[in-house]
């Protein structure tokens, strides 16, 4: 931040926090994203999930330690509002009849003009829904896997129905849990910063998300001491580490490693069900990914002595 003397909103964004911003059709989510750095007055900020230029809505923007978490944002399902233009007449029944074979799994190819490498890949719409046939144009509801190519699933749908499509305009209003109802805009986040130069950094502070927002959507796994240790320093999970698992989480799920007292301690990736974790004798069963916490924190709980490890207790013990 600016030299100032330590405010709450300094203090926040050490922690990590999260903007919800509203962006407006025009600019880049990039660009969007630097502007917003710019006003808090921050070195780097990032974002979760472009919107194309033409695209509004709700984007996740982080600074501070909350980088790290934007892939757990990328994790949250998508729901947008999209205006699909038909090339030609189309059925109501026969519209009904497509919107429910495309709900579920779907193949997508992203575009030519995509930043990712065109390879067929499965997405899941989770609901797909019509608000409003006024011909040639649809406007839909839906929920989707993060990384799905809205603008690509029009097109499947025009071609499903054998008269082509196009989408015309889409929003994207709501990111999991978030929706466009917390977003603000770019001139509400201005008007906040403004108002803390002025002596009142209250507004400010309303709107920076702290990271337990984000991280508390997925299932967790409280760590014991010496665990949570040798996660600090780069190490995985043993089961003999866990002291309990809140709720259910399968194979594969990302979830947040924690300390006896509440802290995020890393993030990771799950090698088995939730249920199956105490029956594991040897090995990671979860793979750490990221780590939010300051190693020096956690003294290591082990020594080396020439070229091998010894630790003192086991790091994933008591």
């Amino acid at each position: 931040m600016n030299d100032r003397p330590s405010d709450p909103v300094d203090e926040q964004v050490r922690r990590g926090a999260f903007l919800l911003l509203d962006k407006p059709r025009g600019p880049s989510s990039h660009q969007v994203t630097a502007w917003a750095r710019d006003l808090l007055g921050v070195e780097v900020a990032g974002h979760a999930g472009t919107l194309d230029p033409n695209v509004s809505g709700v984007l996740w923007v982080g600074v501070g330690p909350a980088l790290k978490l934007l892939p757990l944002v990328l994790e949250f399902p998508k729901r947008y509002v999209a205006s699909v233009v038909f090339h030609g007449e189309v059925a109501d029944p026969d519209l009904a009849r497509v919107l429910t074979e495309f709900t579920g799994p779907i193949y997508q190819l992203p575009p030519v003009r995509s930043a990712v490498r065109r390879e067929r890949r499965v997405r899941t719409i989770h609901r797909l829904t019509l608000v409003e046939l006024a011909p040639p144009r649809a406007l839909l509801d839906l929920v989707a896997d993060s990384g799905t190519y809205v603008r690509t699933l029009a097109v499947d749908l025009g071609e499903a129905l054998g008269v082509g499509a196009h989408m015309e305009e889409l929003r994207r209003v709501g990111n999991g849990p978030f929706d466009e109802r917390r977003a603000v805009a770019l001139t509400v986040l201005a008007d906040a910063v403004a108002a803390r130069a002025a002596g009142d950094p209250s507004r400010l502070l309303a709107l920076l998300h702290p990271i337990d927002e984000v991280w508390r959507e997925f299932p967790a796994v409280v760590v014991r001491d010496g665990a949570a240790s040798a996660l600090a320093h780069g190490a995985g999970l043993a089961s003999g580490g866990i002291l309990s698992v809140p709720r259910p989480f399968a194979r594969g799920a990302r979830v947040a490693l924690v300390g006896r007292s509440g802290e995020l301690i890393a993030t990771g990736v799950a090698r088995y069900d939730s249920r199956d974790l105490a029956s594991v004798r040897h090995g990671w069963v979860v793979e750490e990914t990221r780590v939010f916490v300051d190693p020096a924190r956690f003294p290591p709980l082990w020594h080396r002595s020439g070229a091998s490890a010894a630790p003192t207790e086991p790091p994933n013990g008591r």
